[in-house]
């Protein structure tokens, strides 16, 4: 958790003159976010049983967004406001596709809150605020530098990402504002990335748009209603071309099926993968969670083939939903 002091660099940090809307006013819906999570649930050891981050109030009654590795599998959330007043909070629901994830705040947030803007309008080279709680002197002025593909080694995948830079320090739930003050994604990473021989650190956004269509659903019921993707279990990552097993999740069906660190997989029900967005979707297109899911494997010097029984990943995550 940051230091209570701790500030972005003057030269980092919005003006307000630079923006046509108001800038205070928009930083103002931006809070803090921490919660607690029980030491036997299924994140503790990935994700920790305290994690703090940011949120953004989305709604006039109290609807707050982050980004949902902060609340899964949360007992407790607390929303700390930019006047030090401190709210409790409930999950209200949690989309593991987009990494969208929805809070219900139990006290009065007395801020107007941030209007959803539309991400596919956001250019390279637009200017931008990654807001983070605390106002401007916790918020960074930056640019879009790219859009594209990202794949994440936890079975993640985003057609068309946005990064920019430079990258706020503690981008967890960050705000991603643009020109005309609405809110254009949430912050989920800070990633390094290669551009001209340097490493350049970036934030990576998740694109509001992925909201839109799934919010009345996570309202409603707290998760969109639509086929649940197979899960493995499986942490890969892409070494010379080839998609290796990096880690296994506890007990997941990569685990039980007897997947090893270090493999490589070669192909999924026969249709070669060098990528891990090949590897993804590939699994994702054999059906639902659920769907046996073939593999072949590379492993010291042998080439073996492995049926992994699919599971749905949410079913292993403890729930506290309000609704």
């Amino acid at each position: 958790m940051p230091s209570a002091e701790w500030k972005i660099p003057r030269a980092a940090q919005p003006r307000p003159e630079d923006y046509d809307f108001d800038l205070d006013r928009a930083l103002g819906a931006v809070m803090a976010l921490s919660s607690a999570i029980p030491p036997d649930a299924f994140t503790a050891d990935t994700l920790g049983t305290e994690r703090a981050g940011n949120a953004v109030l989305i709604g006039e009654r109290g609807l707050v967004l982050t980004i949902g590795y902060l609340i899964t599998e949360a007992s407790t959330i607390w929303l700390t406001l930019n006047d030090g007043r401190v709210v409790g909070g409930d999950v209200l629901g949690y989309d593991p596709e987009s990494g969208f994830g929805l809070v219900q705040a139990l006290g009065r947030i007395d801020v107007p809150p941030l209007p959803l803007g539309s991400s596919a309008e956001v250019r390279i080279g637009d200017g931008v605020v990654v807001a983070g709680a605390g106002g401007r002197q916790r918020s960074v002025a930056a640019r879009v530098i790219a859009k594209q593909e990202f794949a994440g080694y936890w079975e993640y995948l985003l057609e068309e990402a946005i990064f920019t830079s430079p990258p706020h320090p503690h981008w967890g739930g960050t705000a991603l504002i643009g020109g005309s003050g609405h809110l254009l994604g949430i912050g989920s990473l800070q990633l390094q990335q290669d551009r001209g021989g340097t490493e350049e650190n970036l934030n990576m956004i998740v694109p509001i748009d992925l909201l839109k269509p799934v919010l009345a659903d996570m309202l409603a019921t707290g998760a969109p209603r639509r086929a649940v993707r197979p899960w493995l279990g499986v942490y890969a990552t892409e070494v010379d071309g080839r998609v290796v097993v990096a880690g296994l999740a506890e007990g997941g069906p990569a685990e039980t099926a007897g997947l090893h660190v270090g493999d490589i997989v070669l192909a999924v029900a026969g249709t070669e993968v060098a990528t891990l967005a090949e590897l993804y979707r590939q699994v994702w297109s054999l059906g639902q969670a659920g769907v046996q899911v073939p593999l072949r494997i590379h492993r010291m010097g042998r080439v073996y083939d492995v049926a992994v029984p699919s599971t749905d990943r949410n079913r292993l995550l403890k729930r506290k939903i309000l609704h």
